[in-house]
This record gives structure tokens, sequence and C-alpha cells, in this order.
């Protein structure tokens, strides 16, 4: 792999883009696909970079189809792994937490409340006890990133989701019954949020499996995340 090539994946990494390193497997030129942009000594031709494209859009590595046009060419897909952003160091949140887990989904934790965001409560992944206000805007959200509020607290919650609902993120859900919801869009609304960004928000979150117990809440939301980001019927 040539430095530029390397420099340029390394860059996309860093910055959570999604990146196709295209190999032509007789010749041993390469190309990194991110977006429109190609870095590197490999020349696609259209029905090329559209078979890559497609591989982008579903992230799936391997060998192109021998279609006519298209010459041995293997696509390797680096995508950053989905981000889990959960505003509330609460019970469900433990949880979610570990159910994220084993979906090998990257987890922020956002509770102002140190009691509550303690690193021994949350191991392994990245706590931010910080208001959900700064903590998003430092950390930015991207269109691999989710977002649930957990508070119940209009002081946490409405302030990440002001921020969530306007942003790229694929998935915004916040906690809470139809009664709360509705005083919730009431706010978010009054606040000049428009219906666009209100008509995102996913709540009561996750899907009606009958959940009741924390587990089975953070299992329904995480159920509802999955099938938003894979397009599944909900």
């Amino acid at each position: 792999m040539k430095a530029r090539v390397l420099n340029a994946l390394r860059a996309a990494r860093a910055a959570r883009r999604t990146a196709a390193l295209v190999t032509d497997l007789d010749g041993g030129a390469q190309a990194l696909v991110i977006g429109d942009a190609v870095e590197g000594d490999l020349a696609l031709n259209p029905a090329e970079a559209a078979a890559v494209a497609d591989r982008l859009r579903g992230e799936d590595s391997g060998l192109l189809d021998p279609t006519p046009g298209v010459r041995p060419l293997f696509v390797d897909v680096h995508a950053a792994p989905p981000r889990l952003v959960i505003v509330g160091a609460v019970h469900i949140a433990q949880h979610l937490v570990a159910l994220a887990g084993v979906l090998d989904l990257d987890v922020v934790v956002i509770d102002p409340r140190t009691v509550f965001a303690d690193a021994e409560r949350f191991p392994n992944v990245t706590v931010i006890p910080e208001w959900p206000d700064e903590a998003l805007e430092s950390l930015g959200l991207d269109a691999r990133c989710a977002v649930v509020t957990l508070t119940h607290d209009p002081k946490l919650d409405d302030a990440a989701l002001r921020l969530a609902l306007p942003s790229p993120a694929f998935y915004v859900g916040a906690l809470g019954s139809r009664k709360t919801h509705a005083k919730r869009v009431e706010r978010l609304r009054a606040e000049g949020l428009p219906d666009s960004a209100l008509n995102r928000l996913h709540a009561p979150v996750g899907l009606n499996i009958g959940a009741r117990s924390p587990a089975e809440i953070a299992l329904a939301i995480l159920a509802e995340i999955t099938a938003t980001r894979r397009g599944a019927p909900q």
C-alpha cells in the first residue's frame, strides 16, 4: 500500500468515514474510495465504480462479481463501528452497554451526575460526566451514531435532543410514556425545532415487544436501533 493511500485511509478512520480499499488482483494497483473521492494509482471505469459504491453502501467486503467491464477487483471496506450515545447513566443504560458490547458498538455514556456516571458502573466504555449539550458538541454526531436519552429529566434529555435531532445521527430515541413524549414535543417545538426534526424521534423508545424489565427495555431499544440501521420495516 502506497503512503498516500495509507495516509488517506488513516484520515478516513480518524474522521469516522467509510472507505473502500480496492485492489486489482492482476496488477496490484490500488485505489481508496471515500464517497466520490478516489486516491491511488488504480483508475476505475464506470461499471467498477458503481460496483464499489454498492459494496460501500452495504459495508460488504469481497471480490467484485465478474460482470462485463469489471476486472478481478477485491474491495476491502473499512467502516467505523456504529456509535451508541447514551444520555443518562441509569440502570437501563447498564444493560444497554452490556448488549451493545455483543454487537460491537462503540458506546459513550453521558451524564453530569458523577454519582451515576462512574467508570466502575460502566467499565470498558467512554463515560463523559458533562452536560449533554456540551458533551455532544465536543463529541460530534455523524451518520453512524445512534442517540438514546434515558433520564426522564428535561434538563438533560431535551438538551441532548436539541442537538441530536437536527444532526446526521441515523437514530434518535427517548425513554418515556406517550404522555411524556407529547409534552416533550411541545417543549422542543416551542424552542424552535421543526417538525421535520421532531418526526425523527423514536418515542416511546424501542420496538414494542412487551418489554417490562430494564434488560428487556434495553433489548427493545437495540432491536429498534438495528432495524433502523438496516432499513428493516418497523
